[in-house]
């Protein structure tokens, strides 16, 4: 912990200097991450419209402000979702006040499954903030494909489960698509990238 808020005031101070410079952020600039892949020169998640638990339709657009980190999963996943989910809300912690800034969106790839009322009682079960996001079998196709997410039914006994690429996806607070965190990282090692986005907007 005191690592991170000793390399956050280094980052505030720096960016108390150059934002006469900046006047706002800076869409092109690239980022050197320490442990997360730099997704900046890629083109994903940008026009998915989905539901979110209350029934409000959502878009990139609508986290404008905030740092959306996008996972996809199910509710019924045995290991990876929760651990991914548990992690989210450690590296949230990690990054003290910044962490409010922190918009954790889970898409359920299961929605046969996972209603609306599941997912609720489900990603708010690790954090309030948390949100989570579903829509028809077309449009949750259409929004994995968006992202490049690879998943597939395995049948198991009378029901089945779901096999699904576990990265998480991190946009910054102008919906511009920064960074990948894949399911091997820490929670103090998504915390360092994270901030570091954070040093554009």
């Amino acid at each position: 912990m005191s690592v991170l808020v000793t390399r956050r005031k280094v980052i505030a101070g720096m960016g108390l200097l150059g934002l006469g410079l900046l006047a706002g952020c800076d869409s092109s600039s690239k980022l050197s991450y320490k442990y997360g892949k730099d997704l900046s020169d890629k083109i994903l998640g940008r026009t998915f419209k989905l539901r979110d638990t209350d029934g409000n339709q959502k878009l990139l657009s609508s986290y404008r402000g905030l740092m959306p980190m996008v996972f996809f999963g199910f509710t019924q996943c045995p290991a990876v979702c929760p651990t991914a989910l548990a992690r989210a809300v450690q590296a949230k912690k990690l990054m003290g006040r910044d962490g409010d800034r922190l918009q954790v969106i889970f898409i359920t790839l299961d929605p046969e499954r996972d209603t609306p009322e599941v997912l609720k009682a489900y990603v708010k079960a690790f954090d309030p903030s948390f949100e989570a996001l579903y829509g028809t079998l077309e449009e949750t196709a259409e929004t994995a494909k968006e992202f490049g997410v690879f998943y597939e039914k395995i049948p198991s006994g009378s029901t089945y489960t779901l096999s699904h690429s576990a990265t998480s996806f991190v946009f910054d607070s102008r919906g511009v698509l920064r960074l990948g965190l894949s399911p091997s990282l820490t929670a103090q090692e998504c915390a360092e990238d994270l901030l570091t986005v954070m040093e554009v907007c």
